[in-house]
């Protein structure tokens, strides 16, 4: 005798306690709402029905309960006498088979079984679900790293593109974890980077993509020195001690103005640590990279010689309304304070916002002699323009100099009465030979 098998027939109905389950283990695993994945399964199983029916307009819609644990979907349509679309109307016979009272113009609601879903039809809504999951993974991602924006993370390389050298790291934070970017012109020159090394990055932007969101990291970003003197100071992290400027040259130098609230505390002291620990540990992570810690001032003579440190200062000379000054030194610290290839200067003049013009003793004469050439030139420049106001103001007084006018009447009526005038002033000699060949002639 056969055994009855104890397997219930497989269906096609949608089963809504199994579909309530996943639902909230898709929450639980990826953080994706309830409410998020009830809508985009809504637009799927209505895309899926409307892929075969293609005269379907907007009178599908979908009934989720989630107390009753219940998935319905349902299709409008108006009872008319005689049916002109079927897919919006009902013939008024068909509808009263099944509800005995309807009436002409009444909207019945006819239950959809998903069990009539063609294969092109279940494809649809299967890619509508997995790309609507997919867009609120991209989301969270987004919103959680474009928060982490301009800080320090940790990340473990997973790929070195073999061409240019450009590494991707994978990154987490609050569960999440994403892949990031690190391009060449953002790791540290000398810097050997491996596959599975873990490194400190810095964060500085996070992009939306049609692949998703993309993270852009930096390992040459003074930003990056800042998280780590907060990570390994405590009195920079609670704000005791202030980084106040940051000025980098990745893989070589850098330099910082520290600045303390409180009068007992030192702030290039809690910098260095004991027996310089902390800044050790600094400059371990960024790669043997020397450091330069200042005391910040608000007296910019004080600021700018305490910048160019190692190098000792003479004396410092801010050049009214504009962003300069002069720098004196000895001689024999000109080198050390322009630096190797003038970067201890460039570092400065970086970390103060000053440009800053560095001579020995014995060349500060040349000051003088600038100074007094600009006074020269200067004084030249004042001449000229006085020179041409004024002949600008010349031309403006007799602007009639070189012009032809006409002759009014009256000039004409002057000319005309001196012109017997003139004849009275002929020779005396000439007029009695005049008057005699007068008398002849008569």
């Amino acid at each position: 005798m056969a055994k009855k098998s104890s397997k219930t027939p497989k269906s096609n109905e949608l089963d809504g306690k199994e579909f309530f389950a996943a639902i909230a283990l898709i929450e639980k695993e990826k953080g994706i709402p309830k409410t998020y994945m009830l809508e985009k399964i809504t637009q799927a199983l209505i895309s899926a029905y409307k892929r075969d029916h293609e005269g379907i307009t907007d009178n599908v819609f979908v009934e989720a309960n989630e107390i009753a644990e219940t998935v319905r979907m349902f299709i409008k349509k108006e009872i008319v006498e005689e049916v002109t679309n079927p897919f919006t109307e009902i013939a008024l016979d068909d509808a009263r088979r099944s509800l005995p009272s309807a009436q002409t113009g009444d909207v019945v609601r006819i239950e959809i079984k998903p069990r009539n879903f063609g294969r092109i039809a279940a494809q649809t809504a299967r890619q509508v679900i997995i790309q609507g999951m997919r867009e609120a993974e991209h989301n969270m991602i987004y919103d959680l790293f474009s928060s982490k924006e301009h800080e320090m993370l940790l990340g473990t390389v997973t790929r070195i593109d073999p061409r240019n050298g450009a590494a991707t790291l994978r990154i987490a934070s609050g569960g999440e974890s994403t892949d990031a970017y690190l391009a060449p012109t953002e790791q540290v020159r000398g810097e050997v980077i491996r596959e599975g090394d873990r490194l400190k990055v810095y964060v500085v932007e996070v992009r939306r993509s049609t692949r998703g969101p993309q993270v852009i990291l930096s390992r040459t970003h003074p930003g990056l020195v800042k998280r780590l003197f907060e990570l390994e100071v405590p009195e920079i992290y609670d704000g005791t001690v202030e980084i106040r400027s940051i000025a980098r040259e990745a893989g070589s130098r850098s330099k910082l103005a520290v600045w303390s609230s409180d009068e007992n505390v030192d702030p290039i002291g809690a910098c260095v640590g004991p027996k310089g620990s902390r800044v050790n540990n600094v400059v371990a992570e960024l790669g043997s990279e020397k450091i330069d810690i200042i005391k910040y001032s608000d007296d910019p003579a004080a600021y700018v010689a305490a910048s160019l440190s190692p190098a000792d200062v003479l004396s410092v000379t801010p050049l009214e309304g504009t962003k300069s000054c002069r720098v004196m030194v000895p001689d024999d610290q000109l080198s050390l304070a322009i630096g190797k290839e003038g970067q201890n200067a460039r570092l400065a003049a970086k970390l103060t916002g000053y440009k800053i013009d560095i001579k020995s003793v014995s060349a500060a004469h040349e000051w003088e002699e600038e100074d007094a050439a600009a006074e020269e030139a200067a004084r030249l420049a004042a001449e000229e323009a006085a020179l041409a106001e004024a002949a600008l103001d010349d031309e403006a007084e007799d602007p009639d100099d070189d012009l032809d006018l006409p002759e009014d009447d009256s000039t004409l009526a002057d000319e005309a009465e001196e012109a017997p005038d003139a004849a009275d002033q002929a020779d005396p000699d000439t007029q009695p030979e005049a008057e005699a060949e007068a008398d002849a002639q008569a």
